[in-house]
């Protein structure tokens, strides 16, 4: 298995939760679901970025002190914080894009 099939496993595993969720799954047909639902979604995928880049963090500091000789792991790791890292910022965005869309709406 080469370096690249390590991040796109990776990279699948997070895009597939995240398009499980609710906040994956919004489109006009199901704008109506609760908001509740819809903010624990938000907030468990803003967890489980923080978990991915915690992880990370952790693989980094083992390899600076010389516990792991393994890089396979750290470059796991870092590929997983990055991708949940960019959808997280993509979801945000798209929510900021909807909000101010419905700010602009004249009563």
């Amino acid at each position: 298995m080469d370096i690249t099939q390590i991040y796109s496993v990776g990279s699948d595993d997070i895009l597939k939760a995240y398009r499980t969720s609710a906040i994956g799954q919004i489109n006009a047909d199901n704008v109506n679901n609760n908001f509740g639902t819809i903010l624990d979604t938000a907030i468990n995928n803003i967890n489980t970025t923080n978990g991915y880049i915690s992880d990370a963090e952790d693989e980094e500091i083992k390899w600076a002190l010389g516990e792991t000789e393994n890089a396979h792991d750290l470059s796991i790791a870092l590929a997983k914080a990055s991708t949940a890292l960019q959808y997280t910022v993509a979801i945000r965005d798209k929510v900021l894009e909807a909000y101010k869309e419905l700010m602009q709406i004249q009563i």
